[in-house]
């Protein structure tokens, strides 16, 4: 009910904002507000809402479907960077100069070339100017900036918060009206069940209604073994099977949109599992580690680790606060995409196919 209270009394504040968006629209559809056009392929990833959709998983598999075959580069604005201004991703780079997940996929993507501007006609051209081998751009979390060209447009959505159930900020989630959905060449319905049926892909499909140029795909999560946040730290070897066994007590930390997930996973082999959520983007503090500290010193088993996602392992690596004394036991839990539905063969195709057509030597 009291959900329900809060849509009714911000839903005044939501059409406002709403005509705000469609205005912004309305002129780019009308050529008022221009679009920069590259004459290299350029692949945007994004959400109609502002967040928690499994937006950086989809683009590392999509770093992971072209860095082998073509120059590629990804562009993010950085958020939450201290920075301002086109940066390129060095040896020297952190979170705090790239913001979270750029760095984690610079440091997971060696091949790719990784940059941040918060103008991303500028990011490209720079990025053209810098590398004229350069073959194809990736736009992180783009779908609404539209002062450049979007070669190929993927728009992602909870299968469990799809846009067609939302409303707009502040009352929703929605950056903008369901109806910028038609722009996109690509759905994906991210974060399905395992278990998830062809009748009720079907009944999503019926409920998204896309348009018949655009193509519908469902995906879900592959976890993957957990990886030492800090490897000089001469960590012990753990597992998975080895959490199983030894009814291994398990300190989640994240500091994401949507961590429920990730708990359930760890549910199947941790028994004991406490949580520690913060919010999306979350800074952490010495405040926090000793918060954290307090609570790992409370596990009076041996078999104890602490589990941190992938973005906020790049927060913590280049945090001098984070205590010594845990960094032997903190572990990432490294999270990858599966198309589902038998059509990943068909997906890849459709990138692969967009970049040849697209590219300037075809």
């Amino acid at each position: 009910m009291k959900q329900h209270n809060k849509h009714i009394i911000l839903y005044p504040l939501s059409v406002l904002y709403g005509l705000v968006t469609g205005f912004r629209n309305w002129l780019f559809d009308q050529d008022i507000l221009s679009s920069t056009s590259f004459d290299i392929p350029i692949i945007s990833i994004g959400n109609l809402s502002v967040g928690g959709t499994g937006k950086t998983p989809h683009t590392e598999y999509i770093l992971s479907i072209l860095q082998n075959e073509w120059k590629t580069a990804m562009l993010s604005r950085g958020y939450k960077r201290k920075k301002k201004g086109f940066y390129l991703a060095n040896e020297k780079s952190n979170s705090q100069t790239l913001g979270d997940e750029p760095f984690q996929i610079y440091t997971k993507y060696p091949e790719v070339i990784v940059a941040v501007d918060e103008k991303r006609v500028h990011g490209v051209k720079k990025l053209q100017e810098l590398k004229p081998d350069l073959q194809v751009v990736v736009l992180d979390d783009a779908y609404q900036h539209r002062f450049i060209q979007q070669g190929l447009s993927i728009l992602l959505t909870d299968y469990n918060n799809l846009y067609s159930r939302d409303l707009l900020l502040p009352a929703g989630e929605l950056r903008e009206w369901k109806s910028g959905s038609t722009r996109a060449n690509i759905i994906i319905v991210t974060k399905c069940p395992a278990d998830i049926k062809p009748m009720e892909l079907r009944v999503v499909e019926m409920e998204l209604k896309p348009e018949t140029n655009q193509h519908l795909f469902f995906s879900g999560f592959s976890y993957y073994e957990i990886v030492p946040v800090f490897p000089e730290s001469a960590p012990e070897v753990w597992t998975y099977e080895r959490m199983k066994e030894n009814d291994t007590n398990v300190l989640l930390v994240a500091g994401i949109v949507s961590p429920q997930p990730i708990a359930e996973h760890l549910k199947n082999f941790a028994t004991r599992l406490e949580t520690l959520f913060y919010a999306d983007h979350h800074v952490f503090t010495a405040r926090d580690f000793v918060q954290i500290s307090n609570l790992f010193n409370a596990f009076t088993s041996p078999e104890k680790i602490i589990l941190v996602t992938e973005k906020d392992a790049a927060r913590l690596v280049s945090n001098p606060l984070f205590p010594e004394v845990l960094k032997s036991w903190t572990f990432a839990l490294p999270i990858g995409v599966k198309i589902l539905h038998d059509q990943e063969t068909l997906f890849i195709q459709k990138i692969k196919n967009y970049v040849v057509e697209n590219s300037r030597n075809r």
